[in-house]
């Protein structure tokens, strides 16, 4: 039996934040490969929040065609500082490297939610959020990333603002989901309005 509804994510964090708010769904990891499609877009000069949503739509179309008649949830989230869009840290080093270029600075996280049935397209929504770095020394960015360990390599920033990470910044202004990368009130809003879930 298809299930109604399915997530087009491995992530756990997002399987939780739905799990968490009560929805029963499927999840299934999108087979895309981001980077191929973020290079022509980035390379266009396409905005942070549009690479985000399309990303997002890729994630949910690939799951769609496993799901026939499903409501597909695709997401994504991009980071940017000025022009500059930032991708997972490959290494340790690297992280290090994230964390200080965001040194004193403020940062933007993109998150976007796509709604897909079939090869339709029912909603968009892309949510922002503020991050304002406090000033760092590259001798307290190497003693936060042994204690945080991989988990810095799991995150876009080198962060994770519901652990340590929250230790990182100065101040935020955007919603919580939104910078655990699921806006899951304009999400739910849309679900009730579509009779997906309980209104």
């Amino acid at each position: 039996m298809t299930p109604s509804l399915v997530l087009a994510s491995a992530s756990p964090f997002r399987r939780a934040l739905l799990e968490n708010a009560g929805l029963v769904f499927a999840a299934r990891a999108a087979e895309i490969d981001e980077r191929a499609l973020e290079k022509p877009l980035e390379e266009a000069g396409s905005a942070p929040e549009e690479v985000a949503m399309r990303l997002a739509e890729a994630k949910a179309r690939d799951v769609a065609g496993h799901f026939p008649g499903a409501l597909v949830i695709g997401s994504d989230q991009t980071m940017s500082l000025g022009q500059r869009v930032y991708h997972k840290p490959k290494d340790m080093a690297e992280a290090g490297q994230h964390l200080l270029s965001l040194s004193g600075k403020t940062h933007r996280l993109n998150s976007a939610v796509v709604l897909i049935r079939d090869d339709a397209v029912l909603w968009r929504h892309v949510s922002s959020a503020q991050m304002s770095v406090r000033a760092l020394t590259p001798e307290f960015v190497d003693r936060h990333l042994q204690r945080v360990g991989i988990k810095a390599l799991s995150s876009v920033g080198a962060y994770q603002l519901e652990g340590e990470g929250i230790q990182l910044f100065e101040k935020i202004d955007g919603d919580y989901f939104t910078i655990l990368g699921l806006p899951m009130l304009p999400l739910l809003a849309k679900l009730r309005e579509l009779g997906t879930i309980d209104a």
